[in-house]
């Protein structure tokens, strides 16, 4: 059976990344879209594109039958699903093969297997696989506490809770159900002991139709957000230094796939503790994000292997060997400092130095890039924020941290905020330098202080400087009058010209400077000389106790965003009016929306009593949950907003009254 022409069922990265495999081995390429995805690049990279109309999961990529009739349309003859959406639902892969086409995945049997984490699990014990017990939510007792509740139906975070008081259970349960109901169509929901320092391995195994199946290796996802994988590794540090333990998860990881028939790429993953030991979560019957850092330590473009052996082409008796290092994180759109809110918006510039490679395998130490975004790319608030996946390979794994680190520091990223300074801070740590990351290392090490800027204040306040000196040469080369004399000229000595910033993290920023003889004096920085000048280019000499160290500055504006890049690291700030409006100020004690994204829930009416901290309403975004709780006790004035509504970011919600005696925080 030869496959022609692929539609993956997908978007984004994932799309691309099956894309360039079929583009080497000539194969077609079919992309669908949704209105919000109409100029991804995705779209414009395949051979033809199918509208799905809409915007939201359920209106379009979660909809097999109009991704089966897409396919049919632009001539495809085989569905590669990605991962999310419908990649684990074995009634999408049932349709797709009755519709006549080649479903690029396992068997329908085995997908429904799996499906259920509740019936995997037990399967799996019957099979002599270690599992975690399952626990009835029902039954759940103050002696199994800390429990995990967990989507039955799907991954990624979605739908997971940690429960560590028994009166939170229900609450939770239930948003755990509304966020599985969201993401998968299934609100099931079942509940596992939690064990809070554990380590998340996985084996990647591969298998044809000819009864061979192969280990491809372990990875290690220990680093987690919000149960979401943040930074993934080939292998693991914990394998690598547990004797038999290698043997022992390949054995199992074989097993399990034996015991359904499995077939294609999948993942069989395990929650393991320090000694080794190690015990079943979940087998994922697709391709996953992280399978890069597998693909970089063997060689194989794991892909490509998918086509074959639905292709029906037949393995080697044994992978091959394992080799180096290599280290995967998520770029997201989102900020870790103010938890983990997703942004969304222009992504003016993305460009991260040292990559080799785009979605294809690294055989030298270098960084390899998976995105699925590019320069002006619109992050939505319907998808999940992942903007890239950032891949290094060396020999060894302090080199790929190293290089991985430095490549994601000199990234230019514009536009939102992103997780890059917290993946920087991370591969630097002297924990994870050791292989010390379990699950709780964000808890362990201090979420503020890996969250905290890369760049310091001194040397932010540098970059500010270098923005105004930028902004300034910008001004005098669109001046039709006088435009070669410097910014800020007087006949006559004169005070400073003063520019002011906003940096998310320090505040106001009022930079004076004057022009003396040709000579620019910066106000609180002396003996800082200007070397150069232009509106995208500033070189500073920067004066010190062993003298002066020359400091180059790239600057980039848009709009009244400002971003500087150097080597003493990424800063962006906003541009500041001369004189502000009266009618932008917000009214004390006003709750803002943090991101765009939709109402779901109200947990309060207007003129009731509130305490600091209680929620007021729920709001979901990129497929998450996010809580607006109270900023002080005090009264509910007013609800601007109903359930179903539609937010943009910065909209005044609700409006809470403090209390007599008490201060919101904006006037501590």
């Amino acid at each position: 059976m030869s496959i022609t022409n692929v539609l993956v069922a997908n978007r984004g990265e994932i799309a691309r990344r099956v894309f360039a495999t079929c583009r080497r081995m000539g194969i077609g390429t079919v992309a669908v879209y949704s209105d919000a995805d109409a100029a991804a690049p995705h779209v414009a990279e395949a051979d033809a594109a199918v509208l799905l109309p809409g915007n939201t999961p359920a209106e379009t990529y979660l909809r097999g039958e109009l991704i089966i009739e897409a396919a049919l349309a632009a001539g495809a003859d085989a569905i590669h699903p990605g991962y999310g959406f419908l990649s684990e639902n074995a009634d999408f892969a049932k349709a797709v093969l009755a519709a006549g086409l080649v479903w690029i995945g396992p068997p329908v049997e085995a997908i429904e297997q799996m499906g259920s984490k509740v019936a995997s699990k037990k399967m799996m014990d019957a099979a002599g696989v270690p599992v975690l017990a399952e626990l009835d939510p029902a039954e759940v007792t103050e002696a199994h506490l800390p429990v995990l509740i967990k989507a039955s139906a799907g991954g990624g975070g979605r739908g997971m809770r940690v429960v560590r008081a028994l009166d939170e259970l229900e609450p939770q349960i239930e948003a755990a159900r509304r966020e599985a109901e969201s993401a998968f169509g299934d609100p099931t929901v079942f509940c596992e002991r939690y064990l809070e320092t554990g380590r998340h391995i996985e084996v990647q195994v591969m298998a044809d139709t000819h009864g061979t199946i192969w280990a491809v290796g372990e990875r290690e996802c220990s680093i987690q957000r919000r149960h979401q994988k943040v930074i993934e590794e080939a292998p693991s540090p914990l394998v690598e230094r547990t004797d038999g333990m290698r043997e022992r998860l390949f054995e199992a990881a074989r097993l399990a796939s034996g015991a359904i028939g499995y077939t294609g790429a999948g993942t069989v993953e395990f929650l393991a503790d320090e000694r080794g030991d190690f015990f079943f979560l979940e087998m994922n019957t697709r391709l996953q994000v992280e399978h890069p850092v597998t693909e970089c330590t063997t060689g194989l473009d794991l892909v490509r292997l998918q086509l074959e052996v639905a292709s029906g082409a037949a393995l080697p008796a044994e992978p091959p060997a394992l080799h180096g290092h290599s280290i995967e994180v998520r770029l997201y759109a989102e900020d870790p400092a103010h938890d983990w809110q997703p942004q969304s918006g222009t992504v003016h510039r993305i460009d991260i130095p040292s990559v080799v490679t785009e979605f294809d395998l690294l055989d030298r130490p270098g960084v390899r890039l998976d995105t699925g975004v590019v320069d002006g790319s619109v992050v939505g608030v319907h998808y999940d924020p992942m903007l890239a996946k950032v891949i290094s390979y060396a020999e060894t794994r302090d080199e790929a941290a190293r290089l991985l680190a430095n490549a994601l520091h000199r990234a230019r990223i514009h536009g939102l905020v992103t997780n890059r300074d917290l993946l920087v801070r991370v591969l630097r740590h002297p924990a994870f330098l050791a292989g010390d990351t379990d699950t709780a290392f964000f808890t362990t090490h201090g979420l503020d202080t890996l969250a905290a800027p890369l760049v310091s204040e001194a040397d932010e306040a540098l970059s500010i400087v270098a923005a105004a000196l930028a902004d300034a040469a910008a001004n005098r080369g669109a001046a039709r009058v006088g435009g070669g004399l410097p910014s800020g000229w007087r006949n006559l000595p004169s005070q400073s010209t003063h520019k002011l910033f906003d940096s998310r993290t320090s505040g106001t920023h009022d930079v004076g400077y004057r022009y003396t003889r040709g000579v620019v004096s910066v106000d609180g920085h002396d003996g800082l000389e200007l070397v150069e000048a232009t509106p995208d280019r500033v070189v500073l000499a920067v004066p010190g106790e062993r003298g002066s160290v020359r400091r180059h500055f790239a600057v980039a504006r848009y709009a009244d965003l400002v971003c500087v890049d150097s080597p003493l690291g990424p800063v962006s700030v906003r541009k500041l009016p001369r004189f502000t409006d009266p009618a932008d100020q917000v009214a004390t004690g006003s709750l803002l929306a943090p991101m765009p994204g939709s109402v779901i829930r109200l947990g309060a009416e207007v003129g009731s009593h509130v305490e600091q901290g209680q929620p007021i309403l729920w709001l979901e975004a990129m497929k998450m949950e996010h809580t607006i709780a109270a900023p002080a006790a005090g009264v509910l004035s007013a609800v601007n907003v109903t359930v179903g509504q539609q937010v943009e970011v910065g909209a005044v919600l609700a409006v809470v009254d403090p209390a007599e005696g008490t201060e919101t925080q904006e006037n501590k």
